[in-house]
């Protein structure tokens, strides 16, 4: 077979499994758009496991679960959903894994990750019932557009903190950076770049950013330079033997761990439900309607990849946010998270250099697609206050409460008080009532 027949033959089969011609990509954008969200969410091949640590877990065996995790994960999403969707150990959920149930309460990580693989199990019942899909249609239209805008703030905000353009301040809680700081300079001139390459419609503006800004700062001495083979490939590749089916159900049904369990699964639920509605409105998989596609494969998909993080050693998966990295730059199909999965595997041997760019390299990226993401503010009814301070406590929690989920709530919370006191009880979906509800006993237990 010539090189020619076998090309074609390669992208038959890929046009088979991810409709390339339907949703209006093709190969060579899907990869760039793989690339850029792996490259956009790569900081968790060491965020999650010194988190993981501090409940004791052993730490190589921490790096190998987190890829793994993120691997396998991602490459089901895409090849079961057909979503541009990435997946790994979840940010936030992490530190209330380490911090709370097994700092605070003093449970063993063994433990810890029976809860998790429990809350799967309740995530999957619910997704097979169709419970998450019909929670997820329940939610009106400006709520929906209110929950993509309020991510886009989420991720802008991690973005200005990871670039140091804002930080952390006594008095204030929060305040400007150091303006003069070299990193916060080159992150300043990556927004302005990748902002710049968008006009002309570069759709590799993204990774060419990112990647750039990282150049530039090993080339002033800002950020580390491979200077050896070694800080580019790794033979060591880590293990996951020490925390692969180490999970201890029956430790964490003895204990009782009705709380944890319950904090699991509803922050798990929402996070999930916010970004997956978030990078299918950028990826144009949503309809007038507030409809997803393959909704219902995607959160099967994701209840299954949380036992499979028990079953490996790290903390609850989920649903990436800065998978609307790659949507904005055209990734509209699985091969993108597919893409992504790949990216993870390479990473056991890569892992050095991944480690090489750094977060005010990708932090401009996240800033770009907060930007991006502010066009669903169009879908909110400004004039009708019922439906606009719903939708603003949705936006501003999200990033002042670092949660997805919280902001979620307070949204979900306000819409059915604020209809219910103005006499308009009847356009209230009862699920939202139930879910209200949820969130109410939530936050009384946060």
């Amino acid at each position: 077979m010539s090189a020619g027949n076998l090309q074609n033959s390669s992208n038959s089969v890929l046009e088979r499994l991810f409709k390339l011609s339907e949703r209006k990509t093709n190969v060579k954008t899907e990869i760039i758009a793989g690339c850029t969200t792996f490259i956009a969410m790569a900081y968790i091949i060491f965020v999650n496991p010194s988190i993981l640590q501090a409940a004791n877990m052993p730490l190589e065996a921490a790096v190998a679960a987190t890829i793994w995790t993120a691997a396998l994960c991602s490459i089901a999403m895409g090849l079961f959903a057909n979503l541009p969707l990435a997946m790994a150990p979840g940010m936030g959920i992490n530190a209330f894994f380490s911090f709370y149930v097994c700092g605070t309460l003093g449970l063993s990580w063994q433990t810890a990750l029976g809860a998790v693989f429990i809350s799967g199990v309740v995530f999957l019942i619910l997704s097979v019932t169709r419970i998450r899909q019909m929670i997820i249609d329940s939610v009106p239209i400006g709520l929906k557009g209110a929950v993509v805008v309020g991510i886009g703030m989420f991720i802008a905000f991690v973005g200005l903190q990871g670039a140091g353009i804002v930080k952390a301040d006594q008095a204030t809680i929060i305040s400007l950076g150091h303006l003069s700081d070299p990193k916060v300079f080159l992150a300043l001139f990556g927004i302005i770049l990748i902002g710049t390459l968008l006009h002309y419609h570069v759709k590799a503006a993204m990774l060419i950013g990112i990647l750039v800004v990282a150049v530039l700062g090993m080339f002033f001495g800002v950020n580390g330079a491979p200077t050896s083979i070694d800080n580019i490939v790794s033979l060591n590749i880590p293990s996951v033997s020490e925390t692969f089916l180490q999970l201890d159900i029956m430790g964490a049904v003895h204990y009782g761990l009705i709380s944890v369990i319950f904090t699991f699964t509803v922050v798990e639920l929402f996070d999930n439900i916010g970004t997956l509605i978030g990078v299918t409105k950028a990826a144009g998989l949503m309809d007038e309607k507030g409809n997803i596609t393959n909704v219902d494969r995607a959160l099967i998909t994701d209840s299954c990849g949380t036992m499979v993080s028990a079953i490996m050693g790290t903390c609850t998966v989920t649903s990436y946010v800065e998978s609307t990295a790659g949507a904005n730059v055209g990734g509209r199909t699985g091969l993108t998270a597919v893409v992504v999965g790949i990216c993870f595997i390479l990473s056991l041997v890569f892992a050095p250099l991944a480690g090489l760019v750094p977060g005010f390299a990708t932090a401009p990226a996240l800033i770009i697609v907060g930007a991006m993401m502010m066009k669903n503010i169009e879908l909110i009814n400004f004039r009708d206050y019922t439906e606009s301070i719903p939708a603003f406590l949705t936006i501003i929690m999200m990033p002042m409460s670092y949660s997805i989920a919280s902001g979620f709530g307070f949204g979900f919370a306000s819409f059915c008080l604020l209809k219910c006191f103005s006499g308009r009880v009847k356009e209230i979906h009862p699920i939202m009532w139930i879910v209200t509800v949820i969130f109410c006993i939530s936050f009384a237990m946060h």
